[in-house]
């Protein structure tokens, strides 16, 4: 059964939604038939990348708040972080346009990769104040987590993967895809947002009854192996 999850890579409630879709999954029987899939989500798609300053700085201005008010309206995002093991730091996170990272995403996907470049972009973002539309970080960050270092900086300067980032946002507007996270379930059940553990617990449990009324196992009706024969020649 897959998941795809819609999410960017500068969204706090889509990196503490993916921890809860991980608690979901580690305690759920049939996790190792779950396909996840990172789909491309722009929160500001015409956000101009500034390195000179902070995500919090960013955020004060732009919402005409002063740093100390924005420390404060943030805070309540830290404290749910925290909850779930994450250390968000918005005085280092830098202003920067995800297209790019997105792209690195889709790149990583194709060599089964996808979910620990996403990881590895949000604690890119989050906790180490690295800019995520930089060439040479992005390059960087894709060798960490075991990607060609050639192959990286050739995808990312040829433009690699546009298409398909404008295909996952076309699939979001077709959704009706409003806020990140979005989870879809077999394309029968969605999450949108970082919801109670119980909300991921039950969607999962739903999605997957669901999904073997359509899809059932293979029922061996007789277990006897006298008229078969087995791979390597027994008989």
């Amino acid at each position: 059964m897959k998941i795809e999850i819609w999410s960017d890579v500068v969204c706090p409630f889509c990196y503490i939604g993916k921890r809860k879709m991980e608690k979901a999954l580690a305690k759920f029987p049939h996790k190792d038939s779950i396909e996840i899939e990172w789909k491309s989500f722009q929160l500001n798609p015409d956000q101009q990348t500034n390195p000179s300053i902070s995500t919090l700085e960013h955020l004060a201005t732009s919402k005409g708040w002063s740093v100390q008010q924005t420390k404060e309206i943030t805070a309540n995002v830290v404290e749910m972080a925290k909850a779930e093991g994450l250390d968000f730091d918005y005085e280092k996170a830098v202003v920067a346009n995800t297209r790019n990272a997105h792209r690195l995403i889709h790149f990583a996907q194709s060599f089964g990769k996808g979910d620990v470049m996403k990881e590895r972009l949000l604690l890119a973002y989050f906790s180490e104040g690295k800019n995520v539309d930089d060439f040479p970080t992005l390059i960087a960050l894709g060798k960490e987590v075991g990607l060609e270092e050639e192959a990286v900086k050739n995808a990312l300067e040829s433009g690699a993967f546009d298409e398909g980032v404008d295909q996952d946002i076309y699939e979001s507007k077709q959704l009706d895809v409003r806020g990140v996270p979005f989870f879809v379930l077999d394309r029968k059940f969605g999450i949108s947002g970082a919801q109670p553990d119980e909300v991921f617990d039950q969607t999962l449990e739903k999605a997957w009854t669901a999904y073997q009324k359509e899809n059932p196992s293979l029922q061996i009706m007789n277990s006897s192996k006298d008229a078969s024969c087995e791979i390597g020649g027994d008989c």
